[in-house]
């Protein structure tokens, strides 16, 4: 893992312990200082990263990510897709 990643997990998992700004049916959401994170919620990890679907369920909190670059990060918390300008 480069180090890149290892700071974004550090501030990702900083992040996830901060309130969130709102949970769908898959996701609860947080803003981050590299963008706005997806923490996947369901019981079983997915086997590819869900990003149409958080896509939707961003409109549900008010994000329209359809733009944003996608990434996904395995940190201590589970699955987070980072969508990012």
């Amino acid at each position: 893992m480069s180090s890149t990643n290892l700071t974004i997990n550090i501030l990702l998992e900083e992040a996830l312990n901060e309130p969130d700004i709102g949970t769908t049916s898959r996701f609860r959401w947080h803003a981050t200082a590299v963008g706005i994170a997806a923490l996947c919620i369901d019981s079983a990890p997915p086997s590819t990263p869900p990003f149409e679907d958080a896509v939707k369920e961003g409109l549900n909190v008010g994000l329209d990510l359809s733009r944003e670059e996608r990434e996904f990060h395995q940190v201590e918390q589970g699955l987070v897709l980072l969508f990012h300008s």
